[in-house]
Parts: C-alpha cells; sequence; structure tokens
C-alpha cells in the first residue's frame, strides 16, 4: 500500500510538473508556436499567436497578443493585438464558453464567409477595433470601435451571435458608402431582427439620431429618425439614391423630420430643405397609410432642366388617395400654385386648382415629341378642375416654326390632359389669348382661342387676333379619333393678304391689306406629316377689287 501511495503522489508531482512546464512554456514565443502549428495541422483553420500572459494577481484572466484566427483560404475572421480571455469554474462544465472575451486594437469581420469564432462569453468586448462585413446588406466597415456584445454565442455566418444586447461605439464608420463619425448604435439582436433603441452619428457634416426596428422578412420599422445640417454629395443620380427604400419588403415610418439639409447628385439637387413625414409605409412600389402627411420646404430643388425656387408641399395619405393640400413654388421667374389629389387605384392625378402666373419659360426643344409619347404606366389620367394663367411669357425656339406669346392669360374647367397615358385635351373647355404674339415670325396683337373638348372631338368656338390693319377669326374642329381629321374656316378683313405665305400656304400675287376667306382640312394623326394631307381653298380679294382663288391638294397648289 505504501508503494502504491507513493506511486500515485509521483504520477501526480509528475503531471503537475508537466503542467506546469506547459504553463510557463505557453507564456513563451517558442510554446506559442508550438500551439499554433498544432491548431493549424490538426483543424481547418489557421490560428496563431505570439504568446500568452497570465499573473497570479488576476488568476481568472489570461492574455492572448498578436492573434491571428480564420478559415484556411478566406479572410481572416479575427486580427488582434490581445484578448484578454476571463476565466470561471464554468470551464469545468463548458470548456469553450468563459465569462468575458476582450478584443483590443485589431479587426473583426463578420461576412457570411468569415469563420465562426469556437469560443462563447457571457460578454464580448471590443476596445478600438475595427468592424468590416463585406457581401452582405449592410457594407460596413468602422474604426476605432468600443462595445460589447451579451451573451455572445456565434454561429456560422452570424458572428455577433443569434440573440444578444449590443452596445457599439465608433469613432467612424461608412454603411453602403454613407460615412460617419461618432456614431453610437444600442439595441438587441433576436434571431433575424434587429432592435436599434439608439442611433447617433455625425454624418455628411450634420447629426443623426433615432430609433428603428428590422423584422425577420427584412422590413423595417423606423419609429424616430431626426437629421439635421446634413450636407451630402453623391454621383448617383435620384432614381439610384433612393433606391434603397424601394429594395426592402416595406419601410414603415412613424416619423422622419429633416433640418436644413443641403443634398446634390447627378443632375439634381435640394438646398435647405426642410422635411416631416409621419405614419407612413413604403411597399410594393407604393405606399400604405391611414392618417399620414408630408411636410416640405427647401430654398432650390433642381432635378434634371426643371429648378423650383422656394417650393413648398403639404400632403395628406389615407389608404387610397395622398391629398395635395398645398404645392406653391417659384419657377421660371414666376409663380405655380396647385392642390388635388392623387388616386392610387384609377393611377390619376385630380387638381382642384392649377395657377401660372408671370412665368417666363422656353418650352424645350423636344417638347412636341414628348407630347406624343405615352406617359408611364403608373401614370393613367390628369384632370383640373379649375385652371388659370396670368401674364406668362411662353417662348418656342423651333427653327422650323418658332413662336412666342406675350403677356399669356388663359382660364380652364374641368379639362382633362392627360387619358390613357397620353398627353391631349380629352375634355373640358380652354381660353387663352395674349397681349402680343409671334408665329413664324409675323406679328399679330390680342390673339384669343375658345375650345370645347368631349370624347368625339375638339371644338375651336373661337380663335382671333389682329394682324395689320385688321383683323383673323376663324373656327374649326379637332376628331378625338386617332386620324385626327381637322377642318377650319378663317376669314380675314383687312390685313396684309399674304399674311398665311409664313404659315404654309404660298403668295398670292396681290400686294398689300385685303380680305381672306380660306377653308382647310387636314390629318393631324401621330406621326404622320400635315401637309401631304392638307386640301382647302383660298380666296383673296385685295383693296383695289383683285380677286384670286387657289386650292391645295395634298399640300401643293397648282402654279403656285
Amino acid at each position: 500500500m505504501k508503494f502504491l501511495g507513493k506511486l500515485i503522489i509521483a504520477i501526480l508531482v509528475i503531471v503537475l510538473v508537466l503542467l506546469l512546464a506547459a504553463y510557463l512554456l505557453l507564456q513563451t514565443r517558442w510554446g506559442a508556436a508550438q500551439v499554433s502549428s498544432w491548431v493549424n495541422e490538426k483543424s481547418d483553420y489557421n490560428f496563431s499567436f505570439e504568446e500568452m500572459d497570465h499573473r497570479w494577481a488576476s488568476p481568472t484572466h489570461v492574455t492572448l497578443t498578436n492573434v491571428t484566427f480564420g478559415r484556411k483560404g478566406q479572410p481572416a475572421t479575427l486580427v488582434a493585438k490581445n484578448i484578454d480571455i476571463g476565466l470561471s469554474s464554468r470551464q469545468f462544465s463548458e470548456p469553450m464558453h468563459v465569462d468575458n472575451i476582450l478584443l483590443q486594437n485589431g479587426t473583426l469581420n463578420i461576412s457570411p464567409d468569415a469563420a465562426p469564432l469556437p469560443f462563447q462569453a457571457d460578454m464580448l468586448q471590443l476596445s478600438d477595433m475595427a468592424l468590416n462585413s463585406p457581401k452582405t446588406e449592410w457594407d460596413l466597415h468602422a474604426q476605432r470601435v468600443n462595445g460589447g456584445v451579451k451573451p455572445w454565442q456565434p454561429t456560422k455566418g452570424k458572428v455577433l451571435g443569434s440573440t444578444a444586447d449590443i452596445q457599439f461605439s465608433a469613432g467612424s464608420m461608412t454603411l453602403n458608402g454613407v460615412p460617419a463619425t461618432n456614431v453610437l448604435l444600442q439595441g438587441a439582436i433576436n434571431n433575424e431582427q434587429v432592435t436599434l433603441s439608439t442611433i447617433g452619428a455625425d454624418m455628411a457634416r450634420g447629426s443623426l439620431t433615432g430609433n428603428a426596428n428590422r423584422l425577420a422578412d427584412g422590413s423595417w420599422q423606423i419609429s424616430s429618425l431626426r437629421l439635421n445640417d446634413i450636407r451630402l454629395q453623391t454621383e448617383k443620380s435620384i432614381t439610384d439614391f433612393l433606391a434603397p427604400l424601394t429594395t426592402v419588403p416595406s419601410l414603415k415610418i412613424d416619423n422622419l423630420e429633416v433640418t436644413d439639409a443641403r443634398l446634390e447628385g447627378k443632375d439634381w439637387a435640394v438646398t435647405d430643405l426642410d422635411l416631416s413625414l409621419r405614419n407612413l409605409t413604403l411597399a410594393n412600389g407604393g405606399w400604405q397609410s391611414d392618417d399620414g402627411r408630408l411636410s416640405m420646404n427647401a430654398s432650390d430643388f433642381i432635378i434634371g432642366a426643371l429648378h423650383l425656387n422656394d417650393p413648398i408641399v403639404n400632403v395628406d395619405f389615407n389608404q387610397q388617395t395622398a391629398s395635395l393640400r398645398q404645392f406653391t413654388s417659384r419657377w421660371e421667374r414666376g409663380m405655380v400654385r396647385a392642390s388635388g389629389e392623387w388616386q392610387r387605384n384609377e393611377k390619376k392625378l385630380a387638381l382642384d386648382e392649377l395657377v401660372f402666373a408671370g412665368l417666363e419659360y422656353t418650352l424645350p426643344a423636344d417638347w412636341k415629341a414628348l407630347w406624343m409619347e405615352p406617359l408611364p404606366e403608373w401614370l393613367n389620367s390628369v384632370s383640373i378642375k379649375k385652371l388659370t394663367a396670368n401674364r406668362n411669357l411662353v417662348i418656342d425656339i423651333d427653327p422650323a416654326f418658332p413662336f412666342q406669346l406675350t403677356a399669356l392669360d388663359g382660364t380652364a374647367n374641368n379639362i382633362e390632359l392627360v387619358r390613357n397615358h397620353q398627353w391631349g385635351v380629352w375634355s373640358g373647355n380652354l381660353t387663352l389669348n395674349a397681349a402680343a404674339a409671334t408665329f413664324n415670325r409675323v406679328d399679330v396683337r390680342r390673339p384669343s382661342i375658345s375650345l370645347n373638348a368631349t370624347d368625339s372631338q375638339i371644338t375651336i368656338t373661337e380663335l382671333s387676333a389682329f394682324a395689320g390693319d385688321g383683323m383673323l377669326e376663324a373656327t374649326g374642329a379637332i376628331s378625338q379619333a386617332p386620324q385626327r381629321n381637322a377642318a377650319m374656316n378663317l376669314r380675314g378683313r383687312a390685313v396684309p393678304v399674304n399674311v398665311l405665305q409664313q404659315w404654309g400656304w404660298p403668295a398670292v400675287p396681290l400686294e398689300g391689306n385685303g380680305n381672306l376667306q380660306l377653308s382647310v382640312t387636314g390629318n393631324l394623326a401621330a406621326q404622320t406629316p400635315l401637309k401631304p394631307t392638307v386640301n382647302g381653298t383660298l380666296q383673296a380679294t385685295s383693296a383695289d377689287g383683285k380677286q384670286v382663288q387657289q386650292t391645295m391638294q395634298n399640300g401643293e397648289v397648282p402654279g403656285a
């Protein structure tokens, strides 16, 4: 028995000596290199550390220096100058679950391809770390990160675990290409759901604060978000800039406030933007709301060739309509004002009022082509209950037939300008008049037109203008059928006998003033030249009684 006891004691002494030797060797570079080599040979991971440090003053803490861990053939999941591991009696039952892990001065990659870390901890702490999450929906790059995850239970593709409370601060961060500094995040992870109870950051020379939830299906709920003094420049078009709003399954906004923002991108800009948006959900290319509201104003809004000064917009949302309570803006040195509603099911913009005043507007060079092009699928109809125009200047610089209308006034009632995605005058009545006008270099005074539109035709009840010492008057009609058959009767009294020459009718062999009688028909069908369809007769009588009668066939007057 004495021999057996001595043997057991000897074995225990040997074991303790071996453990002590291993303990001492692990705290040397040689021992650390041996352990790293053994792990690399026996597993699919790359693992290395320079040395281990353990001090009896803190017996439950082990520190590893210059640590690298990752999957073979992949970028390292973790690189850290120091890892402080807090141990407890729990290691006897769960060797890989520790009390606390502190990562210092390194980089943590949280991409789906990153190797799962073999440890778990009641708390993971980060001190002056860098975080990267490439190849994820959140393209994140953060530096000088401090914070913690509690508890920390990493799994494959989820370095932060499936369920945890999180709190992080970062000196700088770039999320999906948007840079920010002094970032603070607090919240919780619950499987695929993320709750951010506190969001704070300095970004684009301004600040961001708020809180939000990400649901399991990828939808977002923003309870509160406030942006102050943002100054953001991007190379994206406005469509690409707003694309993230349409890529998520849904985005529910309870309260969004933007104050004094300046944004600029490719072919668009907005300055001094103040915006308030409440109770609106964006989903499936549309909106959902029971009592939503948008209020917005800015100093300038530019998109393409459109430049609005001091625009003000107020919109109320419900399930089927967006009511435009107010839209006012200075535009083209004048003013535009509108109110009405957008009817979602009918894809119809129904304006109660539209006012243009004091504009100095030059039509786009391709306005005729734009007029003929079908409008997008989402815009089926545009109607205006009351249209008013006051003292406007409208110019067309088309060299083939330029015109200018000076001091243009007008009214329209119940006019429908878009039907089945196509521009036109489909119903209602319209009256326009101007102080003066020039049509293809022919000056006239006090031009005026009145028309009524129905489903079958547009009837021109009055068309008149003063020319020379006399007056031109006409009536006409245009069919609403695709052929667009048109007819016009014109009379001129004491007008220049060749006043029609610049408008397409050949010169008559008379001079001076006289009387004219014109009856003409034609075809205004889309994508069809007008001239070959024109037929009519002109009778001209000069002041001395000479008469000329001409007949036009297929756009030509024989002998003219």
